[in-house]
């Protein structure tokens, strides 16, 4: 089995906060990220890709065509927006790194694994900052 990893940056906003919470509740569960004026970060998204060569064309994945549906389908929905409230996949969901990963995978699996039969998702990894990041495997 190979991996092939390809990596994509968006900045976002988010707040964490769950509105059946009160304020303190938040602050004390969710600290500064539960900041009402909302706060941001540069993400990095790394798409991981198993499978074996293709021996037509020497690759597990066409990269191109993974950056192309990473970019259409998660990248410009999710770039310079804010993840509570202008991204129609996190509507009523608290917009963690975790809830965000579980909608990327949602979305991406199905588009990468129609490319090719001889690759699927592997993994995604979500870096919030250098020290906090998220990997999802599926379901």
């Amino acid at each position: 089995m190979l991996l092939v990893n390809r990596k994509e940056h968006f900045n976002a906003a988010h707040k964490l906060y769950n509105p059946n919470w009160s304020k303190e509740k938040n602050l004390e569960v969710f600290g500064p990220c539960a900041n009402e004026n909302w706060h941001g970060h540069n993400f990095e998204l790394i798409t991981s890709v198993k499978g074996e060569v293709d021996p037509d064309t020497g690759f597990v994945i066409d990269l191109k065509k993974l950056k192309d549906i990473i970019r259409s389908e998660i990248i410009e929905k999710v770039d310079h927006k804010n993840i509570n409230l202008d991204v129609p996949f996190m509507k009523g969901k608290i917009g963690s790194c975790e809830n965000l990963i579980v909608e990327f995978w949602k979305i991406l699996e199905p588009k990468i694994n129609a490319i090719t039969p001889k690759a699927r998702l592997y993994r995604l990894r979500l870096i919030e900052t250098p020290r906090n990041f998220v990997d999802y495997y599926g379901t």
